[in-house]
């Protein structure tokens, strides 16, 4: 597996190489100190299997850079590895495609677990306050507030079955593709169906998971999962 690290502070990057490495001898890790740099190892080297990529960079700003990545490499996963934790850059991250948000406040396990869900296809967002704008509706009964229990209650992070949200077997995979960032005409293609069909399907997941946008789905699923994080073990702060 090769791994894109994207930071323009050399403790960070060499912090960041050193977890990334204990995954195991099958990850090749390479580093970029700026959006330029990382532009030409990408360029040089396309086959790359997942970015991990800072916001603040001394040469453009990592927004723009997530944006690009996600143009040119549409199926090359990216996490985003930040000093900011706000609630507002995690959407926005999430929202352009991001496959995870990291704070660089978490600890190497906490890291590690979100790649680990990532590489798995996954979502990774960390525990955060959603505010007066993102309200889910979860009353005592309903099947995302069932799954959300039986997260809390596991003494580790798994993902739990779609179908625990009583959707449609045809939701669910909708959904699955929904979370992987994948616009509806891909999903349309994907699964053989018309444009118009997807968005009524998507419609029906929204509503079941009490939400109104697509990126609230992906946050709202991927929260439940989340478990609190540590003492930062790898920031160089």
């Amino acid at each position: 597996m090769k791994v894109l690290l994207i930071d323009d502070h050399p403790l960070i990057l060499s912090a960041l190489r050193t977890v990334i490495q204990s995954l195991g001898d099958h990850v090749h890790v390479a580093t970029a100190d700026s959006a330029r740099a990382a532009r030409d190892a990408l360029r040089q080297d396309p086959s790359h299997d997942l970015v991990l990529l800072d916001l603040q960079l001394g040469d453009a700003d990592g927004f723009d850079l997530l944006a690009d990545l996600r143009s040119l490499y549409p199926a090359l996963p990216v996490v985003v590895v930040s000093a900011s934790d706000r609630t507002s850059d995690v959407i926005r991250a999430i929202d352009m495609g991001a496959m995870g948000f990291v704070p660089k406040r978490a600890s190497n396990d906490t890291l590690l677990e979100a790649l680990e869900q990532v590489i798995s296809g996954g979502v990774y967002v960390p525990p955060m306050s959603m505010g007066a704008d993102f309200q889910p509706t979860l009353n005592h009964a309903s099947p995302l507030r069932q799954v959300q229990q039986a997260a809390q209650a596991s003494a580790y992070q798994t993902m739990p079955s779609l179908r625990q949200l009583g959707l449609t077997t045809r939701q669910t995979d909708v959904l699955n593709l929904l979370l992987k960032g994948q616009p509806n005409k891909l999903i349309a293609r994907e699964l053989g169906l018309s444009v118009e069909t997807v968005k009524d399907h998507v419609a029906a997941v929204l509503r079941t998971l009490g939400v109104s946008s697509r990126t609230q789905a992906v946050i709202a699923v991927s929260q439940i999962l989340q478990k609190q994080v540590g003492v930062p073990a790898w920031s160089a702060n």
